[in-house]
């Protein structure tokens, strides 16, 4: 099993009801969720005029890859109503895999680290609350620009 974090929000119908929905495919996807941080509504980054954004990070285990990961993340965005016709537009649902275990993977579909984890307070705050010495741990990497494993 591998020790993953994922970043999830939405800002269009029910947020709230969207993103425990997310979170319940999530769990019958294979995706253990272990520990969820506190909702949050954020302003929008980028992207029209829009609604505000209900975020929160998941801490979770899995046995798929992370290419399993990132496909079941994306069917469960079509399957909650995601439609992606406007860059950075408003959405039903979003999950992003913030974290893969200790790996660090830079193919065209995916990033990891994800590479706005740090620049976005939305992400990083909740990911702080449920991962403190771990957010810690992966600054002091970034900063002093070495691996954080």
């Amino acid at each position: 099993m591998t020790v993953v974090y994922l970043g999830i929000g939405s800002n269009l119908e029910n947020r709230e009801h969207n993103i425990h929905k997310a979170i319940r495919l999530l769990s019958e996807n294979h995706i253990h969720i272990l520990k969820t941080s506190t909702l949050i509504e954020t302003d929008p980054v980028g992207g029209p005029a829009q609604g505000k954004y209900l975020n929160a990070v998941l801490k979770a285990e899995t046995s798929l890859s992370v290419l399993q990961l990132l496909e079941t993340t994306k069917s469960i965005e079509t399957k909650l109503g995601r439609v992606r016709t406007v860059l950075n537009g408003p959405r039903t649902i979003d999950i992003d895999i913030l974290l893969y275990g200790n790996e660090n993977i830079s193919q065209p579909e995916l990033t990891i680290p994800h590479p706005q984890m740090f620049t976005r307070d939305f992400v990083f705050n909740p990911f702080k609350e449920i991962a403190p010495n771990l957010a810690e741990k992966l600054l002091r990497s970034k900063d002093s620009h070495h691996a954080p494993y």
